[in-house]
């Protein structure tokens, strides 16, 4: 998959992380296994701000919001995805960093054409956790932008 780049300062603060680094790779692991993945088949190197992830996702999309859930919290400046190995491979999402004034309803116009800004449903389906609330999203999250079912 690749290199996916964060603002550090921005997102979740997990125990044991800081502006400086991210917390621990058993932290970080927490994380993922709180937001409902497997991460038994999962390795994490943390060095400083940069997360290097390995093993094996069982599909495209749990392998995205497993790079969002150590990706969007505060320390984590990228995650380097090159050791992942996809079970199921599928469409990839775009990744968008969200920007001060941003509403998800612009966001999915801006991805999915004029018109289509209640299509923003779907970002937030795609992004559950960390948008738990369609209101409240945050400048520097890096939110799952899924191409539109036919």
């Amino acid at each position: 998959m690749g290199l996916f780049s964060f603002i550090k300062e921005a997102g979740q603060k997990l125990f044991g992380g800081g502006e400086a680094k991210a917390a621990s790779a058993d932290d970080l692991k927490q994380e993922v296994a709180k937001n409902g993945f497997d991460a038994s088949k999962l390795n994490l190197d943390v060095q400083g701000d940069k997360v290097k992830l390995s093993g094996q996702a069982m599909s495209q999309e749990d392998a995205e919001k497993i790079i969002l859930s150590i990706g969007n919290t505060v320390g984590v400046a990228e995650v380097d995805t090159s050791g992942l190995q996809i079970q199921q491979p599928g469409p990839q999402a775009t990744m968008y960093t969200v920007k001060k004034g941003d509403t998800l309803w612009k966001i999915a116009e801006e991805h999915y054409g004029k018109g289509h800004g209640a299509k923003y449903t779907e970002i937030v389906k795609a992004n559950t956790p960390p948008v738990k609330d369609p209101d409240l999203i945050q400048p520097g999250w890096v939110l799952r932008i899924p191409p539109l079912q036919a």
